[in-house]
């Protein structure tokens, strides 16, 4: 009778400890789970798939457009670097003050470098519809993936961003993710385009997808350094300058000829707010992350053009976009789990994450205030402290 009391003593023991060891587990797991899943990642995610949508509402009013026999993507073009100039330039030109923020000082020194970061973007907007009259949908959606390298090659030499292994395979795992969205198009017949010269849309797909990394990088850099107003507000300027001119020059038999009614205008009118929206919003998304960030997430664009294409277009449903569309936010969402990081400015060889942590000083060096999981951790340059992110931080030095 003792031997089962006993016996039974050590079970209840044996199963509180095992309750109290499962509890410890579970919190230490809710715990991993929050430090990754943080308020900003969420927020990240949530406004990369807004943008989404945005270059989706494009999409689809300009296949409107294409049904109705309108070709005018200069013209289209136009119309949003105008709005951009009547709102961004506007504010830019009488916000108060004439220092370096007025856009007299920065006409001054500045004018040759938006320039040519205008001319860029409106050549990479021109250049991918162009590719459309020569190659098929299927090379653009791969070939357009390029924008992806590029970027990261040149965040890594002009921004000086570095990446970690696991940025990398998030990537891949994007990139696969496009891979299966085009082998759902070639399933469900939709090779669309033109084979008139395949090997030079091909051509145009990959100078669009580089002018994109170029522009993108370049806006990286104002909207982290400078500002987003003038950023948009010389892009506004510059943007209507170059686009009038060379819709002026190729475009104005075709504008003459479009039948103008009240669908046409809408059309016009829904596809410029969309891109008024995208290029507004970008640049907010740009600060939080990263131009590859953002890129990736819109890597989704195409899928939700798709799903439009299947309600409004009668577009045939593959469930390898469901699966696409999974694969893609999966790779996204591993590329922010871990933040890459960007020279501290005026710090040499000191590296922060990029849009979550802060520079600070402490005594005996700078200290970064990391904002990675609920509570802030400290970690000083010189002793290098124990955390991982600091011995991140020390290797990157």
């Amino acid at each position: 009778m003792a031997l089962e009391v006993e016996e039974v003593g050590e079970a209840v023991h044996y199963h509180e400890r095992f309750s109290r060891g499962w509890r410890a587990f579970c919190e230490q797991q809710k715990r991993k789970l929050k430090s990754i899943f943080t308020w900003h990642l969420l927020k990240t995610v949530a406004l990369g798939q807004v943008l989404s949508m945005l270059i989706c509402g494009t999409a689809v009013t300009s296949q409107y457009l294409a049904e109705r026999k309108v070709e005018t993507p200069m013209l289209q073009s136009f119309l949003n670097y105008l709005l951009l100039l009547l709102t961004y330039t506007s504010v830019l030109a009488f916000r108060e003050g004439r220092g370096d923020g007025s856009i007299f000082q920065i006409l001054k020194s500045k004018w040759w470098k938006y320039l040519l970061m205008a001319l860029t973007d409106v050549e990479a907007n021109y250049t991918v519809v162009k590719a459309y009259q020569f190659t098929t949908l299927t090379s653009i959606q791969l070939l357009d993936c390029f924008i992806i390298p590029v970027l990261m090659a040149l965040s890594w030499f002009f921004l000086k961003t570095r990446y970690r292994p696991l940025h990398f395979a998030a990537v891949v795992v994007c990139l696969l993710g496009v891979g299966a969205m085009v082998g759902a198009d070639m399933l469900a017949g939709r090779d669309q385009g033109s084979q008139a010269n395949v090997l030079l849309g091909d051509g145009l797909v990959l100078i669009s997808a580089a002018l994109y990394a170029v522009s993108n990088v370049c806006q990286e850099y104002t909207v982290k350094n400078l500002s987003r107003i003038e950023f948009l507000g010389m892009m506004g300027l510059f943007g209507t300058l170059i686009s009038g001119v060379q819709m002026a020059v190729l475009e104005i038999r075709a504008i003459g000829s479009i039948s103008w009614d009240w669908e046409i205008c809408l059309l016009f009118g829904a596809y410029m707010l969309c891109m008024y929206g995208l290029y507004s919003f970008m640049p907010v998304v740009v600060k939080l992350t990263s131009a590859t960030a953002v890129n990736l997430s819109l890597l989704t664009a195409d899928l939700f053009s798709l799903f439009c294409g299947i309600l409004l277009f009668s577009y045939r449903f593959s469930s390898l976009y469901i699966v696409s569309f999974v694969v893609i936010t999966i790779g996204f969402v591993t590329f922010n789990v871990v933040p890459t990081y960007t020279p501290i400015p005026n710090s040499e060889g000191t590296y922060q994450s990029v849009g979550t942590a802060e520079a600070g000083q402490t005594e005996g060096g700078t200290a970064l205030d990391w904002q990675l999981g609920d509570g802030p951790e400290m970690c000083v340059q010189a002793p290098c402290a124990s955390r991982e992110p600091c011995t991140a931080l020390c290797m990157l030095k």
